[in-house]
C-alpha cells in the first residue's frame, strides 16, 4: 500500500511562505527574510496590507514575493471564509515547501489552508495565547481555534519558554510538537546605535521631558496590556516624587475594554506625554529612566528586550512571556499580575535607587546581547528551517490525521456519553469501584500518557493479601466487555487530549521500552491506537514478534485510505465477537525482548 504522506511531499527545495495577519506584524521578519535570501531561498509573504504601501516596501527592503491578503483580526464569518480562499490560492501558486503562519487570524485560515493546499512541512509560531485573558463563550472559541490551529501544524515555534509551558498546561499541543528555538525571541533585537546628544536633547525638548525622572511604555493602552493598574501606579508615584513623567509611545485599540476612566485619566493627566505610534522606537529608549511592561499576557515581548539593550531597568509582571525577559532581582523587578500596588512600589524603587537601577540595568544589557543579537536569532531560524529539509519524521506527524481523530472523538463522546455511563454503572455494580482502570503507557516518541479504559477485573486478592491471577480476576461480564471492546471506549478521551489516535499501534507497557530492537521501536513514531492493524490481522494468536512487524508495517505504510480499512475490519471483528484489544496476560505471555537485534 502506497504511504500516502510521502505522496504529499512532491519536492524539499527551499521554498517558504510566511503568512501574519496583519502586515504590521512583518516587524517579526524584518531582516530574517533577507537572511533567507542570501542563503538560498526563495520566499513569499502572504497577509493583509496595513496601509496601502506597506506590503510593497518590505517586498521591496526583503526582496521577497508579497500577496495580499484580505485577513481581518476579528472574527466574520464571511470575511474569514474569503480570506481562507484566498490563503489556500496564495499557497498553491507559491508551492512552498515550508509554511509558517503566526499571529491569531492568519495561524488558524493559514494552517487550515496549507493543510487543504497539502504544504509538505507546516509550522505555526505562536506568538501568544490571545485566550489566557479571554472569558466566556469568546474564551471558549479562541481555546478551539488554537486546538485546531495547531492541529494543523507539524511543529510549533513558541517564541518563549513559559508560553510553551502554557500550551501544554491547557492541553492545547503535545510536548514533542513544541519547541522554543534557542532562548527564545521572534526575531532577536538590534544593538543600540552610538548615541547622538544633540537628537536626544531635542527629542526631549520636543516633548517637554526636560530632566524629570520618565516612566516609558510602549504599546497598545489596552486592558491586557494593563493600562489600568499602570495608570493606578503612577497616580501614586505622583503623589510619592512629584514632577515624574509617564511616556506612553502608541495608541488605543479600537474595541477593547480598557475602560472609559482609564482613557480619560491618560488624555487628561498632566504627566501623561503621549508620543503616538511612531516607525522607530530607539530614539525614545534614552529618554526613559525605567520601562513598564504591566502586561496580563505576552508572547515574548521585544520592546523589553530593546529596552535593557539600552541599559533601561524593567519592571514587568509574571505573566506568560513577560516572565521570560526579566530576572527578577537581577535585571529588573517582577510583580504579580494585576497587581497597582506592587507595580508602583517597584517603579518607585527605580526611580528612588538610580545605582541599583543602573545595575539590573546592565545586567539587562549584557543578558540580552549575549543571548538575543538580531544575527544570532536570526541565524537560529535559518537554521532551523534547513533542518527541516531532511526531516524526515515528517512522513509521521499527519495532521489531516490529528483533526479527524479530533472530530471522530468529539462525536463519538457526545454519541456515547450517555450509554457509557449506564455501562460505568453496571461496571461499578459487577465489578467494583473504580469504575476505571488507569495506567500509565507509552505514546508517541516513547512519551508517557496514562490511558483509560472500563475495569475488566475484580480486586481479587489471595488470603496473604496478593492480587489472584488475571484469569481468576477476569469475569464473564469483564470477558464481555472485552469481546465487544465496550471496554475501550474511554480511550476516546485519550483520542480528544492527543494521547493517542483512532488507528495506530497498541499502547503497551513502559517497562517494555528498554526490551525493543532498533526496528521494534519504530512503533513509537506514530500515536498508538484504539485499534490497530495487528489487532485486525490476528490479535493475540499472533506471536510478539509477528505483532511488532504489523506494527511497524503500518508506521511505514499508514495513510488516510489504510486507517478506514482498519476501522472497518475492527468493526466487523467486534460484530463477530472475535475481539481486537489487547488482552494483556489474559492471554498473551510477558514480553521479554526480541530474538532478533533489528
Amino acid at each position: 500500500m502506497e504511504h500516502e504522506s510521502r505522496g504529499m511531499m512532491p519536492r524539499r527545495d527551499k521554498t517558504i511562505l510566511f503568512a501574519v495577519t496583519s502586515s504590521l506584524s512583518l516587524i517579526f521578519l524584518k531582516g530574517q527574510i533577507g537572511l533567507l535570501k542570501k542563503k538560498g531561498w526563495t520566499t513569499a509573504v502572504a497577509t493583509a496590507p496595513a496601509t496601502p504601501d506597506q506590503l510593497e516596501k518590505f517586498a521591496q527592503s526583503e526582496q521577497t514575493m508579497a500577496i495580499p491578503v484580505p485577513l481581518e483580526r476579528e472574527i466574520d464569518l464571511k470575511a474569514d471564509l474569503i480570506g481562507l480562499s484566498e490563503m489556500y490560492r496564495a499557497i498553491r501558486k507559491f508551492r512552498p515547501t515550508i509554511t509558517n503562519v503566526g499571529t491569531p487570524k492568519a495561524g488558524l485560515l493559514g494552517g487550515l489552508a496549507a493543510v487543504a493546499a497539502r504544504a509538505p512541512i507546516r509550522i505555526y509560531t505562536l506568538h501568544g495565547l490571545h485566550l489566557e485573558t479571554a472569558q466566556g463563550n469568546k474564551g471558549r472559541l479562541l481555546y478551539l481555534t488554537e486546538r485546531i490551529a495547531m492541529a494543523c501544524a507539524h511543529k510549533i515555534v513558541c517564541v518563549s519558554n513559559s508560553l510553551r509551558e502554557q500550551v501544554h498546561e491547557l492541553r492545547l499541543a503535545s510536548p514533542h510538537k513544541t519547541l522554543v528555538l534557542g532562548a527564545g525571541s521572534p526575531n532577536g533585537v538590534r544593538p543600540p546605535p552610538p548615541a547622538d546628544s544633540e537628537a536626544i536633547e531635542a527629542l526631549r525638548q520636543q516633548l517637554k521631558l526636560h530632566d524629570q525622572s520618565v516612566i516609558g511604555f510602549v504599546g497598545r493602552f489596552t486592558r491586557d496590556k494593563g493600562m489600568a493598574e499602570l495608570m493606578e501606579a503612577f497616580w501614586q508615584i505622583r503623589q510619592v516624587v512629584p514632577g515624574t513623567k509617564l511616556l506612553l509611545i502608541g495608541d488605543y485599540e479600537e474595541g477593547d475594554s480598557a475602560g472609559a476612566a482609564v482613557r480619560q485619566a491618560i488624555d487628561q493627566t498632566p504627566d501623561v506625554v503621549r508620543a503616538g505610534f511612531v516607525p522607530d522606537f530607539y530614539p525614545y529608549y534614552p529618554l526613559m529612566t525605567v520601562l513598564a511592561l504591566p502586561t496580563s499576557r505576552e508572547g515574548f515581548p521585544t520592546v523589553a528586550l530593546e529596552a535593557a539593550a539600552f541599559g533601561l531597568p524593567l519592571v514587568t509582571t509574571t505573566a506568560t512571556g513577560a516572565r521570560d525577559v526579566v530576572q527578577d532581582g537581577v535585571t529588573g523587578w517582577q510583580v504579580p499580575v494585576g497587581d497597582a500596588d506592587a507595580l508602583a512600589q517597584a517603579l518607585l524603587e527605580a526611580l528612588k535607587d538610580p545605582e541599583e537601577a543602573k545595575r539590573r540595568g546592565d545586567a539587562g544589557r549584557e543578558w540580552v546581547l549575549e543571548h538575543f543579537k538580531l544575527e544570532n536569532v536570526q541565524q537560529r531560524w535559518v537554521d532551523f528551517y534547513d533542518e527541516l529539509l531532511h526531516w524526515d519524521e515528517l512522513k509521521n506527524l499527519n495532521p489531516e490525521k490529528r483533526w479527524l481523530d479530533i472530530l471522530a472523538a468529539s462525536v463519538g463522546l457526545a454519541a456515547l456519553g450517555l450509554p457509557m455511563l449506564g455501562l460505568a454503572y453496571l461496571v461499578r455494580q459487577k465489578l467494583g469501584s473504580p469504575v476505571l482502570f488507569k495506567q500509565v503507557r507509552p505514546g508517541l516518541n516513547g512519551q508517557p500518557f496514562t490511558m483509560y479504559k472500563f475495569r475488566t477485573m475484580t480486586d481479587e486478592r489471595a488470603p496473604d493479601g496478593e492480587l489472584l491471577p488475571d484469569a481468576v480476576r477476569l469475569t464473564s461480564f469483564g470477558k464481555f466487555l472485552r469481546s465487544t471492546s465496550l471496554d475501550e471506549l474511554p480511550e476516546l478521551w485519550n483520542v480528544l487530549k492527543g494521547d493517542m489516535s483512532l488507528v495506530g499501534p497498541r499502547p503497551l507497557l513502559m517497562s517494555y521500552l528498554p526490551l525493543y530492537n532498533e526496528r521494534e521501536l519504530r512503533r513509537h513514531e506514530v500515536r498508538p491506537g484504539v485499534t490497530g492493524w495487528a489487532q485486525v490481522n490476528g490479535r493475540n494468536a499472533l506471536s510478539w514478534e509477528q505483532k511488532f512487524e504489523y506494527d511497524v508495517w503500518y508506521v511505514e505504510n499508514h495513510s488516510l485510505l489504510l486507517d478506514l480499512r482498519i476501522l472497518l475490519m475492527t468493526l466487523q471483528k467486534v460484530f463477530q465477537r472475535e475481539g481486537i484489544s489487547a488482552a494483556g496476560e489474559v492471554t498473551m505471555p510477558k514480553f521479554s525482548g526480541s530474538s532478533r537485534d533489528s
